[in-house]
């Protein structure tokens, strides 16, 4: 399945194995990914293995997820994403970029596209995002396109660093 979304400025299209430099340079800075569950990536090995795995969800006919490359200008900045629950009622939204991209409105401008996606293309009924309490560009980001504090009271575990956080839950509902 492939699917491709055009904004004012970026290009999103599926995220494969071919973006893995690009990838790689983000997803394993500390600095960047100091607020992302699952990262950073220690090594390129690592990193390459999430893309597979992404490029091989994107043959699917049906995927359990769609993870996002944001092209600006031919070059992958960041990624975008929604995560489908069993039913395919309520999607996770996800978002990283490039350090060197932050502040520019390349998040907000991706994830409206996103949001838009998993509406009016996969129909879902709700959508969440979470995010660590003291991130608040992503907590911005999420009041932005729309999504309220459903709950500020979760917990976040960083595995790759025995760490845990409070975790802000925002959503938004189509009823």
């Amino acid at each position: 399945m492939y699917h491709e979304m055009k904004t004012e400025r970026l290009l999103l299209r599926p995220l494969n194995i071919a973006d893995l430099d690009t990838v790689h340079e983000y997803a394993s800075d500390i600095e960047n990914t100091r607020f992302m569950v699952h990262l950073p990536n220690r090594t390129l090995e690592e990193t390459a293995a999430f893309l597979e795995g992404v490029t091989q969800e994107w043959k699917k006919t049906e995927p359990t997820f769609y993870e996002f490359a944001v092209v600006l200008n031919g070059l992958q900045i960041g990624a975008v994403s929604v995560y489908l629950d069993e039913q395919k009622e309520v999607g996770e939204l996800g978002w990283i970029f490039n350090k060197k991209f932050h502040k520019k409105g390349y998040a907000s401008e991706a994830a409206i596209a996103i949001k838009d996606f998993a509406l009016n293309t996969l129909h879902l009924k709700k959508l969440v995002a979470q995010c660590d309490y003291r991130n608040a560009p992503s907590a911005r980001l999420m009041e932005k396109i729309g999504l309220k504090l459903e709950s500020a009271d979760g917990v976040r575990t960083y595995i790759k660093r025995n760490e845990t956080a409070r975790e802000l839950t925002y959503s938004f509902t189509t009823d």
